[in-house]
């Protein structure tokens, strides 16, 4: 188990040997970090979390409390499937919201945000708000969290963040932020 510095980890918190939690994360009580899990640095898992082999949180990824991951989609106590767990992928600055449910073999894209208690399915793209059961795109956010204001559907949009003011351009079937 590798431990970067300045790492916090609250009581009833269990992490297995072969786990790679980076630098100034903080790990909520309650919680369970498997043998072959991968966090990035900064991160903050609250309470109540469970990340099981194939989790992969990359730097900065905020997870509610209570969020729930899954290794396996077709899990059976008779039929154990531990050769066929899928690699779940949170990109950098995502936020996974309270109570969600986020399956096995999904990516959540660069800092997207998905709701409490959304059901993600498939993958969530770079920079959108996803909310409900199962989640779908319902926005986009900037970096810092704010709403940016660009329709789902448009083609040729931009917009401007409200707060810190980075801009993001639509590519394709999804957000990207402009270089400044």
């Amino acid at each position: 188990m590798e431990l970067g510095k300045g790492t916090r980890v609250w009581h009833h918190c269990h992490i297995m040997r072969g786990a790679c939690v980076g630098a100034g994360v903080v790990l909520g009580q309650n919680g369970f970090v498997a043998a072959g899990v991968i966090i990035g640095d900064g991160c903050r898992i609250q309470n109540n979390v469970s990340l099981f082999d194939g989790v992969v949180l990359e730097d900065d990824v905020f997870v509610g409390p209570s969020v729930v991951f899954t290794n396996v989609r077709r899990p059976r106590a008779r039929f154990p499937r531990k050769d066929s767990f899928e690699t779940t992928h949170v990109e950098a600055g995502a936020t996974l919201g309270a109570n969600c449910t986020i399956i096995c073999g999904t990516r959540v894209g660069r800092c997207a945000m998905v709701g409490a208690g959304a059901v993600v399915t498939v993958d969530v793209p770079p920079f959108a708000l996803a909310v409900g059961s199962p989640a779908r795109v319902s926005g986009w956010v900037c970096r810092c969290g704010e709403p940016l204001s660009i329709s789902i559907d448009a083609t040729d949009q931009g917009a401007t963040c409200n707060s810190c003011g980075r801009e993001y351009a639509v590519r394709g079937n999804g957000v990207e932020e402009v270089a400044s």
